[in-house]
């Protein structure tokens, strides 16, 4: 398992094994916080995985990961610390092609297609364009989100995507899970124990923990710092499950951001499109749920929608939980309601909220940070509002329920009257700062405006930008 507890304690690493382009790899001895990428440049030689803006934004370091379960996924390799990579297997666009050279089919299309001008994103773009074939998937502009081109351009990129849809995988793609299974077997490899961590975590407080390091790996490769007691999170089983308890879901603290967009897609359509705009693909893969909602960030995008929904945050030191609503959790910027010691295990939210609509706003609609983000919860019963949670992200220094602008809604007439009254209401719920994502004025209009927006959203009108034609 990676590295936690004791072993994560010192400054060097203890032994990890993984599989590097089907060749079992095994490290000891170096600093924990070394990244993939340092890794693969400057010990393995490999320089085809570039590094870009080294903080996950631009995809030009992606490899592909495969886990014991045989799930391939696209990760940032420069946020990628060596510990996460305990018992997996990397390809990195070397790894792409075949025994005997043979080319990978998104190989051969982006020759064919013309999909790469000076190269420098061109490893990444393949690489991410292999997983996605891997797994048959077809919506590129998704896929490839996260991989930046400032000279080709995306159109013949996307038509080589398109072009290698319907070339069979490749056999080599397919070695890493089957080695992967049969080690596991031969290791008789288990999960890490959430019980035994949160013992050593109560005795060892000032340990930084690290899920998918996509926040924790820019304080390394951004700010420099060093990390006191880095401890690996990925294994610990009771952390990576998502379960069904009576109208409650419960997603355990390490469930990554895309898995969470799958398991709620079918129920909360609207955060799940919201959570397609969370990052990239790469970024979802790797953060976690628990992550983003221990961060504190006042822009995290997934809280806003989780306190609209009403969910209940469950916390753990030692043997000792408590739960509470997660919008007491945010105490002020960046302070949160979290003992020494104790740490964010699982959020449950209720599965059924007809009325949830999430909005979004960013310079950029993909891969970018929310000026503001709001989550919409508001139940309607004989033209009256009978209840109403409203939460905002960007507008506080932490995520907030709107008060004052649901009491305004609360017993009164669902009607753009009522929201008229209400949208005043807001001002008076929040004092939005200015920043070099928009300015205070603009910040309290665009939410005022979404709430417009939601009026009209239940009531099915075409509200998104992407469906509005002239």
């Amino acid at each position: 398992m990676p590295e936690t507890g004791e072993k994560a304690a010192g400054l060097k690493m203890a032994e990890i094994a993984f599989l590097l382009n089907g060749t079992p790899v095994r490290v000891s001895g170096d600093a924990p916080t070394r990244t993939l990428l340092d890794f693969l440049r400057e010990i393995k030689g490999l320089s085809g995985t570039k590094e870009g803006c080294n903080e996950g934004d631009c995809g030009a370091c992606t490899v592909m990961v495969t886990d014991e379960s045989g799930a391939a996924r696209a990760l940032n390799s420069c946020i990628l610390f060596l510990p996460q990579l305990q018992g997996k297997a990397v390809r990195t666009v070397e790894g792409l092609s075949g025994p005997k050279g043979e080319m990978h089919p998104v190989q051969s299309a982006m020759v064919d297609h013309h999909g790469s001008q000076c190269g420098f994103c061109t490893p990444g773009f393949c690489v991410s364009m292999a997983v996605g074939h891997l797994d048959g998937r077809s919506d590129h502009d998704t896929v490839l989100a996260g991989n930046l081109c400032r000279c080709t351009g995306y159109a013949p990129i996307i038509r080589a995507a398109k072009a290698a849809e319907t070339a069979a995988v490749p056999d080599w793609m397919a070695t890493d899970a089957v080695q992967l299974k049969a080690q596991a077997q031969s290791d008789g490899a288990g999960m890490g124990a959430l019980d035994a961590f949160a013992t050593w975590y109560e005795a060892n407080p000032d340990a930084t923990l690290i899920a998918g390091a996509t926040d924790v790996g820019l304080w390394v490769t951004k700010q420099l710092r060093d990390l006191p007691k880095p401890t690996f999170l990925g294994a610990i089983a009771g952390l990576n499950q998502i379960e069904r308890h009576g109208d409650m879901l419960r997603f355990g603290a390490g469930v990554t951001i895309e898995a969470l967009r799958s398991a709620i897609a079918p129920l909360h359509p609207s955060f799940a499109e919201m959570l397609r705009r969370f990052a990239s693909l790469q970024v979802r893969n790797a953060a976690t749920i628990g992550g983003n909602i221990a961060n504190g960030s006042p822009i995290g995008d997934a809280p806003p929608a989780l306190i609209a929904l009403g969910a209940t945050l469950h916390l753990r030191k030692g043997a000792t939980r408590r739960d509470m609503a997660l919008e007491d959790f945010f105490l002020e910027y960046r302070k949160q309601d979290r003992l020494p010691g104790e740490f964010v295990e699982a959020v449950s939210l209720p599965i059924s909220a007809p009325a949830m609509r999430v909005y979004k706003l960013s310079k950029r609609f993909d891969q970018d940070i929310s000026a503001v983000c709001a989550g919409f919860n508001v139940s309607v019963s004989g033209g009256v509002a009978t209840t109403a949670r409203l939460a905002f992200g960007g507008m506080a220094g932490v995520p907030k329920r709107a008060a004052a602008t649901e009491a305004a809604l609360i017993g009164k007439p669902w009607n753009l009257e009522t929201l008229a009254a209400a949208k005043d209401a807001l001002a008076q719920d929040f004092t939005p700062l200015t920043d070099m994502r928009a300015s205070a004025a603009y910040r309290l209009v665009a939410a005022q405006n979404m709430l417009t927006r939601y009026f009209h959203d239940l009531a099915g009108h075409t509200v998104s930008v992407l469906e509005v034609t002239p």
